[in-house]
Formats: structure tokens, C-alpha cells, sequence
């Protein structure tokens, strides 16, 4: 039942702390901060949960009280780095589903090359098992570190997954479009 309640959370500049993954706390972390008072709470579900001596509405939507500086890099993460790549193997340019994507080492880690946003792409599995360890296949584009913004405008979180107390905090930030 409280699996059912997750709550957004915004920094205290009100954007969220992050947007890959988008940042949400579970029933319990949000209650237990919203206890402690550590957070603002924005929004709210139409339940209200009574126990003997609280009735409690659980928030949707939270701002921390205390701003935390986001990083100033995007993590290299699985994820991240099919987001940068847009889903498409960097060799043949066909679009497949992540399940279908392998990292592919640009100079092969045999040849000293290592594991980086400037040496790592998406690669599905006919084009990684054909390059092997070859260093004369290019990819499409030079792989480079992407900026946070860049992967946000990549992806977008499908907008019926999300509550919809959640929209009008994640369109104001820019995680999702207008359109």
C-alpha cells in the first residue's frame, strides 16, 4: 500500500535534484523527512493514512529545505551513455532497445584504451562481435561526455508514468517539453 505513494523531490531552488534517474523518494524516506521537517511539502496525495496519533497525507511533491549542489558531471552510467548515443549503435546507425546494446571500447582496452565517455559507444552486438579488437571502425559521431541538459532533452520520462501533481514541477525545470 505505501509502495503506492512516491513523492518528486526538488532541490530548494525547486528544479529537481536529478533527472536520470528522476529523483523520487519512497513512502517511507518521504515520511520520515517530512517528519523531521527537512523538507517543504508542495503537494500532496487525496488520501489521508490515520494511525492512532497522526493523520497524515502523503506528499507528492517535496522541496528540500537545505540546497544540495547537483554534480557537475553526468555520471557514466549504462544508461547515460545509450542516452548520449540515442539508442543507436554508433557503427550501423540502426536504433534498438537498451536489452540490445553493448558498450564497444573505441580503442580497445588491449591497446591501452580506456573506459570514458571519450572512448566508450553504443555499439549493438553484430557490429561489436565484427569490430573485435580492430581499431579501423569509426563511429558515427566522436564520442565526448555529455552535459546533463544534452541527456535531458535525449529522454524523457513517458508522461502517464508520472503523477500528475508531478508535471507542472517537471515542466517549469525543463525535464519535460511543453509540446
Amino acid at each position: 500500500m505505501t509502495s503506492a505513494y512516491p513523492a518528486l523531490v526538488l532541490n530548494a531552488d525547486f528544479a529537481p535534484i536529478s533527472t536520470f534517474p528522476l529523483s523520487v523518494w519512497d513512502f517511507a524516506r518521504t515520511m520520515r523527512n517530512t517528519l523531521k521537517e527537512r523538507v517543504t511539502v508542495l503537494e500532496t496525495y487525496d488520501t489521508v493514512l490515520r494511525s492512532p496519533s497522526i493523520d497524515y497525507r502523503p506528499p507528492s511533491v517535496v522541496a528540500l529545505k537545505r540546497y544540495i549542489r547537483r554534480p557537475d558531471r553526468v555520471p557514466f552510467t549504462r544508461m547515460n551513455l545509450f542516452l548520449r548515443d540515442d539508442f543507436r549503435c554508433q557503427y550501423c546507425g540502426a536504433e534498438h532497445a537498451p536489452k540490445d546494446l553493448t558498450f564497444d571500447h573505441v580503442i580497445p582496452r588491449k591497446d591501452g584504451g580506456g573506459t570514458s565517455w571519450e572512448n566508450i559507444v553504443a555499439a549493438c552486438v553484430d557490429c561489436n562481435s565484427r569490430k573485435g579488437h580492430r581499431r579501423d571502425m569509426r563511429p558515427m559521431m566522436r564520442p565526448e561526455a555529455p552535459s546533463a541538459y544534452t541527456l535531458m532533452k535525449r529522454k524523457q520520462p513517458p508522461k502517464d508514468s508520472l503523477h500528475r501533481s508531478w508535471l507542472d514541477y517537471l515542466y517549469w525545470s525543463g525535464v519535460l517539453d511543453t509540446d
